[in-house]
């Protein structure tokens, strides 16, 4: 990924299909949420497994342990963003600074063993919280701090899911 900060307005990704990855979030069930996230970690295992998991292709662009490292931090922080929106009226979600972290929590130091473990136990965390989402919950909605986009419970998971379909695709391509 080129480093880019979450206030960059990455919504249309729920009206068409992404250029880069070519996942169509506006088609994806909320039903099939749960095991695309499943699925996806399970792909990281082998990305972790990689010689070059350390290597950064250039200055701007995160090593595959970098992305792995954020994907895992984003399976923890979407479901604490589910929950927001599940128990408060129109919630702002707090800012999330995806380079500060990777800075401060060194991603790039961390153990590829430890991460794909941590990884794939935030995706079923993930997976069941969306999953137990009753479907008269789904229209809920919350706010992104920075830009104000609104995301109802259906949008967040969709949203959610293509980053780390995404990042799959950034490292194996």
């Amino acid at each position: 990924m080129t480093i880019v900060p979450e206030t960059k307005d990455w919504t249309w990704v729920l009206q068409r299909p992404c250029p880069e990855c070519g996942f169509d979030a506006s088609i994806a069930e909320y039903e099939a949420i749960p095991d695309l996230l499943r699925a996806n970690a399970s792909q990281w295992t082998a990305v972790l497994e990689r010689s070059d998991v350390r290597v950064r292709p250039n200055e701007s662009t995160w090593s595959p342990l970098e992305y792995a490292a954020h994907v895992r931090d984003v399976f923890r922080l979407f479901p604490q963003r589910l929950q927001l929106i599940l128990d408060e009226d129109e919630p702002t979600f707090a800012f999330w600074d995806q380079d500060a972290t990777a800075v401060e929590d060194r991603y790039n130091e961390q153990d590829p063993n430890v991460v794909v473990s941590q990884l794939l136990e935030a995706a079923e965390n993930a997976a069941l919280s969306f999953a137990a989402v009753e479907p008269d919950r789904r229209t809920r909605t919350g706010l992104r701090n920075g830009d104000g986009a609104v995301f109802t419970v259906e949008g967040l998971a969709r949203y959610f899911v293509h980053d780390p379909i995404h990042h799959i695709h950034d490292v194996t391509r």
